[in-house]
């Protein structure tokens, strides 16, 4: 379908990236009065971490790349029409971002998209349409960004950051775009990770990237405050899973850049078998804190929750929803 443009506006940012460094920091995870507190030193330690962090690079195939090391995954696409970023990081890793995207070529910067609206994937978006590229993303997206915006979870208001990083293109279901020799297909999810989700596909490469509607080997954090839930994502994990081959390069929000069907496959079989573990328990009336006590997410742990997202975190999150 066409998309539509509108006029520059503001955006906000979430917390989700925030707490990890609060995590790093502390070597424990943040409760959300702490992080409530904490926050604006959390996002200037994510900054600062990000200026100092390398980027690696990860060469794919049909001149598709991912970049690792700023926020969320970024893919990029190189070619005569300018490179094509997929989600932006953050920006204290602009010089980083643009000498990793410049050893794969010397074109320029012309198009960014955003897989969704948080902070980790659209804090760069400000300065990449400084470097010239038009801005696309979910309808959602758009919406989110223009405003300030509360994250529950982390008792958390977000106000309004610089209008440059709004999304000027929108989309609201699906549409597909042509560009350095390659066709983009771009579908929004039903709510998942958040409302404003979607997914990157390139055919041609049989490349799909997923956004944060899938986190490679580690526990997903799902954002109720904007339409986010567990069934959403167990959703969209099935979907990601009926649209790949065991060829196809999965790339994730979070974590190895570089996944496939199988591990997305394990992800799925988690998510779905810890919420069914934790709906048994909440229909048994146990509260949260007797869910967790239960460790219903105990076969998982050694693999999925050694990130920011804990065990007692994710279970919380699950429990929201079921």
């Amino acid at each position: 379908m066409v998309y539509h443009r509108y006029g520059l506006s503001r955006r906000s940012f979430c917390i989700c990236g925030a707490v990890a460094a609060g995590f790093v920091a502390t070597s424990r995870w943040l409760s959300p009065s702490e992080a409530y507190a904490e926050a604006r030193n959390i996002v200037d330690l994510i900054r600062d971490d990000a200026a100092k962090a390398p980027i690696k690079v990860h060469k794919l195939r049909g001149n598709v790349s991912a970049l690792e090391g700023s926020g969320g995954n970024i893919a990029v696409l190189t070619g005569a029409d300018g490179k094509v970023f997929i989600d932006a990081g953050i920006t204290a890793s602009r010089p980083r971002i643009l000498e990793a995207a410049n050893s794969l070529s010397r074109d320029p910067i012309a198009h960014l998209i955003n897989t969704h609206w948080h902070f980790d994937h659209t804090d760069g978006n400000e300065w990449l349409n400084a470097e010239g590229a038009a801005i696309l993303a979910h309808e959602n997206t758009h919406k989110h960004l223009l405003t300030a915006q509360r994250v529950e979870d982390w008792d958390f208001n977000f106000p309004s950051p610089p209008l440059a990083a709004v999304p000027t293109e929108v989309f609201s279901s699906e549409t597909t775009l042509k560009l350095n020799g390659s066709t983009l297909a771009l579908k929004h999810y039903d709510p998942a990770h958040t409302d404003s989700d979607i997914s990157v596909s390139f055919p041609d490469a049989d490349i799909l990237h997923v956004g944060d509607t899938y986190w490679n080997g580690i526990y997903p954090f799902i954002d109720y405050s904007t339409g986010g839930n567990i069934d959403g994502m167990i959703k969209a994990t099935e979907a990601n899973v009926a649209a790949v081959t065991d060829k196809t390069i999965v790339i994730p929000g979070h974590g190895n850049p570089v996944s496939n069907k199988a591990e997305l496959s394990a992800y799925r079989d988690m998510l779905v078998t810890i919420r069914d573990n934790v709906t048994k328990l909440k229909q048994q009336g146990r509260s949260l804190d007797d869910t967790i006590a239960a460790k219903p997410t105990a076969a998982f742990d050694a693999k999925w929750g050694q990130f920011v997202i804990t065990p007692a975190l994710f279970i919380r999150l699950v429990y929201e929803g079921v």
